[in-house]
């Protein structure tokens, strides 16, 4: 039976997945994490055996791919890596050249990489394991999966930014959005939870982590999001600001003496639960200390009054929610953090269960037995929307849907 890999490289860690298919039989999973400061750590998991836990000095991307595929055969997982047909490859950033899935050939790997701006922080990364993996397995075929594809359904009233309409057209400036390829999945897997058409569905897909995004859905598309330009926008996530006035940026590099670019590093790694709080990143860590720490309980209280901005707007430009689905670490192990935010929204019949909402890390239906609209936490599954999309377009040629 045909492998392949569901790839997902961030800026220092590389998640992976390898399936048969069309199966879609998990045959293991690993993490790679520190790879730009070494020693990394690699975590293997093969279902019914013990993790494989070790750490390594691999630091480029090639070394980190050859040592994956020695793992993969070390473990019995292929018999030659030949069986490999395919490796998809999560995007951050698509811009406007990619509405879709796509297989990777020279004039895509460019564009990703020119594209690099919008995820500065991924992008290039990302092409880096696309092109190191079409060298080490030519023959199977690479397939871009794109987070902010699923965005491209947004009408230009939520695209745009009130700027002159000259510099989107010449410079691209608009909101492109992120975590599209984990709305995609949650929003897919709710409607079948509730046993309901997505095309006829107003739902809010709450994807709360590291990075932190709110997404409007109607009729199975995007409608609106809170990450922008880049991922920098919208919510308050661990390192990264959400939104900020702009001028109030200007006045702080002339009072910090710094550069543009040293002004959006700030904001992306210094910013956020960690800069509010000055003791974590993690919400875990926030939410053990915030009895006794002013500061992080007001990284927590900033954190859900900006979720709760975000959604009661998407829920009146919706004019109305049938569904709320969490996903994203917070989103799926927190669940004093879903109490306070739906705590805001009883007055729309979206009750939640106490004794539901304890339970953590799997599909549960979060809801009082009398809610008119239904929460529930999805697990997302990005891994298995990449390998889903790039089985399709290698065995059919045909576009994701």
């Amino acid at each position: 039976m045909p492998k392949y890999l569901a790839v997902n490289a961030g800026s220092s860690t590389l998640k992976w997945r390898l399936f048969d298919m069309p199966a879609t039989k998990l045959l293991g999973q690993g993490l790679i994490d520190r790879i730009n400061t070494p020693p990394a750590t690699v975590t293997i998991n093969v279902p019914g055996r013990d993790a494989v836990k070790y750490d390594t000095d691999t630091k480029d991307c090639g070394r980190v791919v050859a040592d994956l595929l020695l793992q993969l055969k070390k473990l019995g997982l292929v018999e030659r890596l030949h069986d490999i047909h395919g490796v998809g490859h999560r995007v951050v950033a698509g811009g406007e050249d990619f509405n879709e899935s796509v297989i990777v050939n020279d004039d895509v790997l460019l564009k990703i990489r020119n594209l690099r701006n919008l995820a500065p922080l991924h992008n290039p990364v990302q092409a880096n394991f696309i092109d190191t993996f079409r060298q080490v397995l030519p023959w199977a075929t690479q397939v871009a999966v794109f987070d902010s594809a699923f965005h491209q359904s947004m009408p230009a009233t939520s695209y745009l930014y009130g700027l002159p309409y000259t510099w989107y057209k010449q410079y691209g400036a608009r909101k492109y959005g992120a975590h599209g390829t984990s709305v995609r999945y949650v929003a897919g897997r709710t409607a079948e939870l509730i046993g309901r058409p997505l095309d006829q569905l107003r739902l809010i897909v709450l994807h709360l982590g590291a990075g932190s995004s709110v997404t409007a859905v109607k009729d199975g598309k995007s409608l609106d999001t809170s990450m922008g330009f880049t991922p920098l926008s919208g919510l308050i996530s661990a390192t990264r600001s959400g939104d900020v006035d702009p001028s109030l940026l200007a006045y702080l590099m002339r009072k910090l003496n710094v550069t543009a670019d040293q002004m959006v590093d700030l904001l992306n790694d210094e910013s956020g639960l960690k800069g509010i709080s000055g003791l974590s990143d993690d919400m875990r860590t926030l939410t053990d200390a915030a009895d006794t720490n002013p500061q992080a309980q007001l990284a927590i209280d900033m954190y859900v009054n900006r979720v709760v901005q975000y959604v009661g707007a998407y829920v009146a430009e919706m004019n109305g929610v049938d569904a709320f689905a969490f996903a994203g670490g917070i989103g799926e192990h927190s669940s004093a953090i879903r109490a306070q935010i739906m705590s805001h929204f009883q007055y729309l019949g979206a009750t939640i269960d106490a004794k539901q909402n304890a339970r953590n890390s799997a599909e549960v239906d979060l809801s009082d037995p009398d809610a008119s609209v239904r929460t529930w936490l999805v697990p997302t599954d990005e891994e298995l929307m990449i390998v889903r999309d790039t089985y399709r377009l290698v065995t059919t040629q045909q576009p994701a849907q």
